[in-house]
């Protein structure tokens, strides 16, 4: 930035990060890492989860510490390598550690290794007191201190003095489980399906087991507690076709109707369900601070709405049945007026039973453009990418509950991953083509961790509605359900260029990590080499940091909260409470696949009860009862509770209202930007300052549908001054 005035919002976040350099109230210690002592009214990220005792060897005497695994500061709630490893910052509190042996540079120096021991990496020099190395990329681990006679040395020579291991490698092969309940593995059939005969008296055959993967047979006789429900049949209804972008203008009438189509999916033509006909619905360009007129139409055999997500609209037109309006009836009609405040590539799907409708196709894009054309320079060309993942068998789509969510462990991972609703996006581009992406998760449950295979540099320029201050330059993007990014890729070199999800996924019965990778699609780079773009910079950065400190500054005036995130279950079968069980030995800050399949899918809405809990008042969900003066800062703080059967990732959404991450695990954030939705880590927390400017009462809930299906909502009034 030689020659540029800094920002004031990074100007602050200097200030905010810089050791003993904030004012209180400010997040330079922003919340308790995992390793400190506990702060009455602070939430802590889980020290069963990332905080490693380091216990002495003999020559250690009496020297002692831990070992914090930290966020690594990123654009992203959670860090991760391209191929999906999860990746920490790790703090050493070290104390008492007793002379080095004599030699050139004597001190002491960190290691960290595998189970196996091979390769031991080393992390760098430590000392007593906080040292914070890495960043370490390993499933699971083992960390050493050592006390050396030289600390440039490569290898370890010198006395072991400390030695720890994550939480991890807690997991092992549960062998006397397996040697009297069995197993079946192999996916259960050529195909990768467990197949179970016909249907039982509730409509269920069985679900796709992802393949290599193993289920006890008690697990695969599984079944949900309600009826399957699936849309008739309709050979009348017409197929599908590609969204189409409509751009409209203030004042304009836009009729949209959600009915059945034909979908050919797997190789059968199944009945699914879209706005307009499309799949996705319609891409809406219109300009920032204009207003609009939507009616919508339901032809579906189902009640709906259409929820405009990370518009910061009139409450009433937000689409929330029982809060905002009353479903909308099959072949009835609702009008909803739409204004667009800020800038930003936003979505729109129903909020009834999202966990059927959105699945079956009832989403699509909005992009609300600046005044200004070039806000983050030029292009070549603009591409928006819907992403999601459909649940499929043999026979096509598997089931839904007709009463209740299933799959209300985990949500509903799918096994066929659709880019604008088909399962083989392509491109083609000319080499030095700037490509444009604006990514959209509109996935139930699944995380994506995307990159393009070989690699190629990607630029952050925006995230959900609102510009980074500067681009951040990004190797792969975590993509959490309702996130959107918008995304840079310089294709520079001919070639074809995989677009992927690469995720560690874990084998809850082996306790094993392995790799998932697939492919979403494909960038051909070919012909005459495209002309070079003017250097022009954008103007979004500037002003987006120019906003952003408005709100810092005024940081120490916020109203403080705390929201812990949990879940109880009742009814459980006798296996899917023992494989919970033993499965909360570990959990991962993010489950990327779903790998616990017949456990997942026969837990329903019913057996699970997810939970927002306010432990100032121990009030949970939607008897929170928070309220706020429009106008108010709210500071929140999102605890993931480490301490349930089943601890999970949450996308967390708040409707009407934007916020900035200050914070993750108690690490600062040196990425600021508007958002709607927060990815909150197993057994972590996360730190927002919210933005109550919109007067009205709005949700706050998970993202993962079938969590939303379970009970994870509240609502916050904002009341007008």
């Amino acid at each position: 930035m030689s020659g540029r005035r800094v920002p004031p919002a990074l100007s602050l976040l200097a200030l905010l990060l810089a050791p003993g350099g904030a004012p209180p109230h400010l997040p330079a210690g922003a919340g308790p890492g995992p390793c400190d002592p506990p702060v009455p009214g602070q939430p802590a990220p889980s020290r069963d989860l990332y905080c490693i005792e380091l216990f002495p060897t003999d020559p250690a005497g009496p020297a002692h510490g831990t070992a914090a695994l930290d966020w690594v500061p990123g654009p992203f709630a959670v860090s991760v390598t391209p191929d999906g490893t999860q990746r920490y910052a790790v703090s050493f509190d070290l104390a008492q550690l007793p002379p080095p042996p004599p030699g050139p540079r004597p001190g002491y120096v960190a290691w960290a290794a595998p189970p196996s021991l091979q390769p031991e990496l080393r992390l760098g020099t430590v000392r007593n007191g906080r040292t914070t190395l890495g960043p370490v990329a390993l499933d699971r681990f083992l960390l050493f201190v050592s006390a050396e006679p030289d600390t440039l040395a490569a290898e370890r020579r010198g006395p072991l003095l400390l030695r720890g291991e994550s939480a991890g490698n807690r997991l092992r092969p549960p062998d006397l489980f397996q040697f009297a309940l069995g197993a079946a593995g192999g996916g259960g059939a050529p195909d990768g399906h467990a197949h179970h005969g016909g249907p039982d008296s509730l409509g269920w055959t069985g679900v796709p087991m992802p393949p290599g993967l193993t289920m006890l047979p008690a697990e695969m006789a599984l079944r949900p507690g309600t009826p399957a429900w699936l849309p008739d049949d309709d050979p009348s209804a017409p197929a599908a076709r590609p969204a189409a972008p409509i751009r409209l203008r203030p004042g304009d009438t836009l009729d949209l109707v959600a009915a059945p189509v034909r979908r050919q999916l797997a190789g059968r033509w199944c009945t699914m369900f879209a706005f307009n006909g499309q799949t996705p619905g319609p891409l809406l360009q219109v300009e920032r601070g204009a207003e609009i007129v939507v009616r919508f139409t339901n032809r579906l055999p189902l009640p709906s709405t259409i929820h405009w997500h990370g518009i910061r609209l009139d409450p009433r037109f937000d689409g929330v049945p029982g809060l905002a309006q009353a479903p909308v009836e099959p072949g009835a009609t609702f009008a909803y007026r739409v204004r667009f405040p800020d800038a930003g590539l936003f979505w729109y799907h129903p909020h009834v039973r999202e966990d059927i409708q959105q699945d079956l196709g009832l989403y699509g894009n909005i992009f609300v453009r600046q005044a200004d054309s070039a806000p983050w320079g030029p292009a070549h060309r603009e591409e928006f990418l819907m992403l999601d993942d459909l649940l499929v068998g043999p026979g096509g789509p598997v089931p839904w509950g007709r009463d209740t969510p299933t799959h209300a462990a985990m949500g509903r991972f799918g096994n066929l991953f659709l880019v604008n609703g088909e399962p083989a996006w392509h491109r083609r581009v000319r080499p030095g083509e700037r490509v444009r992406l604006y990514l959209t998760n509109a996935a139930n449950a699944r995380t994506f961790n995307l990159s393009f295979l070989p690699g190629v540099p990607l630029r952050l320029l925006a995230a959900d509605l609102g510009s980074y201050a500067e681009p951040v330059a990004v190797d792969h993007v975590v993509l959490a359900p309702a996130e959107r990014y918008v995304v840079e890729a310089r294709f520079d070199r001919p070639g074809r260029y995989a677009l992927v999800n690469r995720v560690r996924a874990l084998d809850h019965v082996f306790g094993r990590f392995f790799s998932r990778t697939d492919t979403l699609g494909m960038v051909e780079v070919r012909g005459p080499r495209a002309p070079r773009l003017p250097a022009l910079p954008g103007t979004a950065g500037l002003a987006a940091a120019r906003e952003q400190a408005r709100f810092l500054e005024r940081l120490r005036e916020a109203e403080e909260r705390t929201l812990e995130l949990r879940v109880q279950f009742t009814g459980l079968p006798f296996v899917a409470e023992r494989l919970m069980r033993l499965d909360s030995i570990y959990f991962m800050p993010v489950e990327w696949a779903g790998t616990m399949p017949g456990m997942n899918w026969s837990t329903s809405g019913r057996q699970a009860r997810w939970i927002l809990r306010d432990p100032a008042t121990g009030r949970e969900n939607h008897a929170i009862g928070w309220r706020f003066r429009r106008g108010t800062l709210l500071r929140l703080r999102l605890v993931g509770a480490r301490d349930v059967l089943h601890a999970m990732q949450h996308p967390i959404h708040l409707h009407g209202q934007r916020f900035l991450v200050l914070a993750v695990g108690g690490v600062p954030n040196p990425h600021p930007v508007w958002k709607d939705t927060v990815l909150v880590p197993a057994g972590g927390t996360v730190e927002l300052l919210v933005d109550l400017g919109n007067p009205g009462p709005w949700m706050l809930h998970c993202h993962i549908a079938e969590h939303l299906g379970a009970g994870m909502m509240t609502t916050i009034d904002v009341e007008e001054e």
